[in-house]
């Protein structure tokens, strides 16, 4: 097998051969190494290799080569550094419960990828790693929290990698880097032992890949709950990638293409989405346009997120200090980051109940959606990638709330579905004509309903099927 036929699977695709024979799983791992090395000085996306111990598995992912993202996720004596020069050159002691299971699957992980400090950002840019750069154009951003894991897989260097997503943060650079991501409901993976209901349980951990199938089967190894976790949602009987390949049957999809905070979209976009939606209409779905209230203001939302969000920063910083023994200052923290642990500081016990109060009446109003729709169809985004260099420009004079905002504005329509716990699904089917990059629409169901999003995902891929677009930075390339 040559780097351009490794770099055309997909996770399941390489599976197989390893299961017949073709490949071995140690042969797989030096075409990824040798793809790491071709590409990532372009797109700086991989911050850190090493030799994968490589477990028997026989699951339909055994022995593809992986990487995990720089957070909420440890590997026994490898470092875990957020993005952070806080916590730069620290080395996890066990592995955490994910790991565990992504182990026990037989992927074989062979390093990390950047995220921005503390995945406080939809922009993969941090001062620790440095900007990650998007495979379709390395002038523009690729996305984030989990930048890095959507650059590495767009460009062919590993067909799958792990992500998180407490606010957009798998669906920002799925959108962006034309990829598959899947945001799970709240319960499906452990994020313990160290951690448990990230952001009061807004965030959730899978991966982003090229194919629905590889996500599927991605998310069968790691649903289930561990010991002592605070929310536990039970899997379909026949598990997800069963559902791959399914009719959907005829499903009620309420269309909404305009974000909460009233953002207009940027007309690739809206073309875009509309196009899907008649895609559906020819498919045999009922497409309505939809009014779909919060049951708050969208300022109200902000702020319930930013006392979440920063109160519990401030404890991820603490420990990091102390753990370190550095200090907690512009040497070890960007401006953004002091400013949202400065505003956590600030924080109220009353404030942190009233927005657990917000998060009740968003999920309230959420799940009324489906009630009368099965899916609900949205852009990802409503704007293109935007310049490295320009997403952080003015963040040393901001708050926390201040900085919040920026995150949120950047992503509307996905962190409402954070907030809910309702999985979602972002898909690369549409193309910018304009610039020649990907346009990725997000689908939202009800919650535990993944195997709607699945089947759907599945039909939409071979109806609009994006699987032969290469990026320009490939690392399939001769």
């Amino acid at each position: 097998m040559n780097l351009n036929e490794y770099a055309a699977c997909d996770g399941i695709g390489l599976a197989q051969l390893v299961a017949t024979g073709e490949v071995t799983a140690a042969e797989l791992a030096e075409l990824a190494m040798a793809a790491v090395h071709r590409v990532n000085p372009q797109i700086n996306a991989v911050i850190e290799t090493w030799s994968p111990t490589v477990t028997e598995g026989s699951g339909p992912l055994a022995g593809v080569p992986f990487l995990i993202k720089d957070l909420a996720i440890t590997s026994a004596g490898r470092r875990v550094e957020l993005g952070s020069r806080l916590a730069q050159g620290l080395v996890a002691e066990s592995d955490s419960y994910l790991m565990q299971r992504f182990n026990a699957a037989g992927l074989a992980t062979l390093g990390r990828t950047t995220t921005p400090e503390m995945a406080f950002s939809t922009e993969t840019e941090s001062a620790l790693q440095g900007p990650t750069r998007n495979p379709w154009d390395t002038r523009l951003s690729a996305g984030g929290s989990s930048g890095g894991s959507g650059a590495a897989v767009a460009a062919g260097i590993v067909p799958i990698a792990h992500a998180t997503d407490a606010a957009g943060s798998i669906r920002v650079p799925a959108a962006f880097n034309g990829l598959v991501g899947l945001k799970p409901t709240r319960g499906r993976a452990s994020n313990g032992p160290a951690l448990d209901e990230v952001f009061a349980g807004f965030g959730v951990q899978l991966g982003l890949s090229r194919t629905v199938r590889d996500s599927a089967a991605l998310m069968d190894i790691v649903q289930g709950g561990a010991p002592g976790d605070p929310y536990h949602t039970a899997a379909p009987a026949e598990g997800f990638l069963a559902q791959v390949g399914r009719d959907p049957g005829r499903l009620r999809i309420g269309l909404l293409d305009t974000p909460w905070n009233g953002a207009p979209l940027d007309p690739d976009i809206a073309d875009a989405t509309h196009a899907v939606a008649r895609e559906l209409e020819a498919l045999g779905h009922s497409v309505e346009p939809v009014n779909a209230p919060l049951g708050t203001s969208w300022d109200a939302f902000v702020e319930a997120n930013a006392h979440i969000w920063c109160a519990t920063l401030v404890r991820w910083i603490d420990g990091l200090a102390a753990a370190t023994s550095r200090p907690i200052d512009r040497t070890t923290l960007e401006p953004a980051t002091l400013a949202c642990y400065a505003y956590g500081q600030q924080a109220r016990a009353v404030e942190f109940a009233a927005a657990l109060e917000v998060r009740n009446l968003i999920a309230r109003s959420v799940a009324s959606w489906f009630d009368e729709f099965d899916v609900l169809l949205t852009p990802t985004l409503p704007r293109m990638p935007q310049a490295l260099g320009t997403y952080n420009l003015g963040a040393e004079n901001m708050d926390g709330l201040q900085w919040t905002a920026r995150v949120f504005e950047h992503s509307p329509f996905t962190p409402v579905f954070n907030v809910a716990g309702t999985p979602a699904i972002s898909l690369p089917l549409g193309m910018s004509r304009t610039q020649g990059l990907p346009i990725g629409v997000q689908f939202a169901a009800r919650f535990g309903a993944e195997e709607v999003l699945l089947r759907l995902a599945g039909q939409l891929e071979v109806a609009i099927p994006w699987h032969q677009r290469r990026p320009g930075v490939w690392a399939g390339n001769q």
